[in-house]
């Protein structure tokens, strides 16, 4: 069997995946910047495609790679994939939803502390000025978190992980997910809130942990910003799009919130120009201090990487070697016989 991975994010052989796949099917990893950079002859031969996502698996791809079985994202995003085309197609549609959950927990809560503790603010301070900055300074956002509010945008496994962390800090955690069934909160000691805007309301801190679909596709915007607190703080590490950096940039402007924590953005990487970056760049006074950007590497660790590859290669390798599909995000399109 072929397994094709037409835009891998590292370069040379895919050992790992190999590694797992033993002699039950090879892999060809390809640096793609365009589906026409790979053969139609290698398309038509790929029993599955694992996909990074810097190439979408449209319905291009898929009318390329004809023979196909089973698609599956690097990742637990799976925007980069339509699945509905897939599913029309009978072809399952596959993530890995749990290899960087603590990565991304962590990072979440890292990106919060670095604001309520002005570390970075502090940090470039000390840069600029080693001698005449060693000193305390007010930042305005700088607080006490412990007995503040956590509010949590899509409880899922990477919103619950972030919760705990928030938890075990000493902030009270709330939650928004329409999809979580009751009970969830009796277990873990969160409070459930039944609207977004009520969660918006309440928290200190509200933290996005929502895939990408219709419905979450510029949710957090300018109505939403206007249910926040003056001196809530906004953490995203789910995917772009779920929030609108135009939003954002207003509502920071305005001091609608104290400030946010960016490791997602709509476009990857930004356009430079945006406002946002150009006052960042200029130090504008109402940024400094008051945002955190990171390239998008929540999810990444070395031991995170490792299990991203080897638990993408052991979901395709059992469907296509046992018939046994796990983590299919796709099965309410799939057709059924």
């Amino acid at each position: 069997m072929i397994v094709v991975m037409p835009d891998a994010r590292y370069a040379g052989a895919a050992e790992i995946e190999q590694a797992v796949f033993g002699d039950r099917a090879i892999i060809k990893p390809f640096q793609a910047t365009t589906q026409a950079d790979i053969s139609d002859e290698v398309w038509k031969s790929a029993d599955a495609l694992m996909v990074w996502g810097r190439l979408r698996c449209d319905k291009e791809m898929l009318d390329r790679a004809k023979n196909v079985k089973m698609i599956l994202r690097m990742g637990v995003g799976f925007d980069a994939l339509d699945i509905e085309e897939a599913g029309k197609r009978g072809i399952p549609a596959c993530n890995v939803p749990d290899y960087g959950t603590t990565d991304v927990a962590d990072h979440a809560i890292g990106l919060m502390l670095s604001l309520t503790r002005g570390i970075v603010q502090v940090h470039n301070n000390i840069v600029a000025d080693p001698v005449g900055n060693w000193k305390t300074i007010n930042i305005p956002q700088m607080r006490r978190i412990r007995g503040t509010t956590f509010g949590i945008v899509g409880c899922g496994r990477i919103g619950t992980a972030a919760g705990l962390r928030a938890k075990a800090l000493g902030m009270n955690v709330i939650f928004y997910d329409p999809y979580v069934r009751d009970g969830k909160d009796q277990s873990v000691g969160f409070e459930r809130r039944d609207t977004l805007e009520d969660l918006l309301r309440e928290a200190d801190v509200v933290s996005i942990h929502t895939p990408l679909t219709p419905e979450t596709d510029c949710m957090i915007n300018g109505q939403a910003f206007s249910c926040m607190k003056d001196d809530a703080i906004l953490i995203t590490t789910a995917r772009g799009r779920v929030v609108d950096l135009d939003a954002v940039t207003e509502a920071l402007k305005a001091n609608k919130i104290a400030a946010a924590g960016l490791d997602v953005l709509p476009k990857e990487p930004p356009e430079p120009d945006h406002p946002l970056f150009m006052a960042l760049k200029a130090s504008e006074d109402w940024t400094v201090g008051r945002v955190v950007v990171t390239s998008h590497v929540a999810w990444f660790s070395p031991d995170g990487a490792r299990d991203c590859r080897e638990k993408a290669a052991q979901t395709v390798i059992s469907y296509l070697a046992d018939g046994i599909l796990k983590n299919c995000v796709n099965d309410h399109f799939l057709k059924k016989d």
